[in-house]
C-alpha cells in the first residue's frame, strides 16, 4: 500500500455544515475539532451536534480541540469540552486542547479542566501522543 493509499484510509477531512464555526477532521480514530471562532453560546450547540455525529459515526476515540483560530470561550464551551470528555471517557479515550491563548489557559486553570484535559502545544504533540499510549 502506498503512502497515498495509507493516508486516505487514516484521514477524513469533514466539510463545513452551514452554521457550524469549526473544521472537523478524523485521524486514526482521533477528532480533531480546530475551532475557527469564539467557543461560546453563539456556536456551541452546532459544534456540540457535529461532533456527536462524528464520535458515534467514526468510532472515535480520543478528540483535540485546536484553539488556534479562537481567542474566548465562555461556560458553553466548557460544557461542550465537558459533554465531549463525558461521552469517551468510558471507552478508555482523552481529550487534548491545542493552541490555548493566554485567556483561554486561564479559563481553563480556573475551571479546574486541566485535571481531565491534556494540553499541548500542536495538534501533532497529541496525536503523537495518543497514538503511543
Amino acid at each position: 500500500m502506498d503512502k497515498q493509499e495509507k493516508k486516505s484510509k487514516s484521514t477524513t477531512v469533514m466539510q463545513l455544515r452551514e452554521g457550524v464555526k469549526a473544521d472537523f477532521e478524523v485521524v486514526n480514530n482521533c477528532l480533531i475539532i480546530k475551532l475557527l471562532e469564539e467557543l461560546d453560546h453563539h456556536n456551541a450547540i452546532s459544534i456540540r451536534e457535529q461532533s456527536d455525529k462524528l464520535i458515534t459515526g467514526k468510532n472515535i476515540k480520543d478528540i483535540i480541540f485546536d484553539f488556534t483560530g479562537s481567542e474566548f470561550m465562555d461556560s458553553s464551551g466548557i460544557g461542550v469540552i465537558m459533554g465531549r470528555y463525558k461521552k469517551i471517557i468510558f471507552t478508555g479515550g482523552k481529550v487534548a486542547v491545542t493552541g490555548v491563548n493566554q485567556s483561554v489557559d486561564r479559563i481553563f486553570r480556573l475551571s479546574g479542566l486541566y485535571k481531565i484535559i491534556h494540553k499541548f502545544e500542536t495538534i501533532e504533540d497529541a496525536v503523537n501522543k495518543f497514538n503511543h499510549n
